[in-house]
Parts: C-alpha cells; structure tokens; sequence
C-alpha cells in the first residue's frame, strides 16, 4: 500500500475474480497490518474515515466502529 501527503492510504484490495471471501480477507489483512504499523505517538483515533471503491468507480463510506469490530472478529 502507499500512503500520500494527505495521509490518504491508497491499497488493492483484489480483483473482479476474487470472491467476496476473499476480498474480506485481504480486507482484515490490510487493515491489521495499518494498525500494527500505528506510530506509538499517535495519540487517540487513527483511522478517522474509510471509503472503499472501485478503480475509476464511486466510493461509499465505511463506519470506523464497524472496521474496529471487523478486525476483532466481531463482524
């Protein structure tokens, strides 16, 4: 993944072919591994938003209480 000036993190998460199973999976990986990489001064919220889209799609936006409990297992 690469993250720009903005602090925008721009990652593949799969393709058309992929099922949805996988995509989730690739999903939870990503995201575990941005909140294993959390500087240790960074101080209170860390991903503050979310959208998920299509190469050259709309993107719609993701709740962060909800990707805190995806990556706990919860969901």
């Amino acid at each position: 993944f690469k993250v720009d000036k903005a602090g925008v993190l721009h990652a593949p998460l799969g393709k058309v072919s992929f099922g949805s199973e996988k995509i989730l999976e690739n999903l939870r990986a990503l995201l575990t591994e941005v909140n294993r990489l959390k500087p240790s001064a960074a101080k209170g919220t860390y991903m503050k938003a979310m959208a998920v889209s299509t190469t050259m799609g709309p993107g719609f936006k993701v709740d962060p209480t909800v990707i805190r409990k995806f990556i706990e297992g919860q969901a």
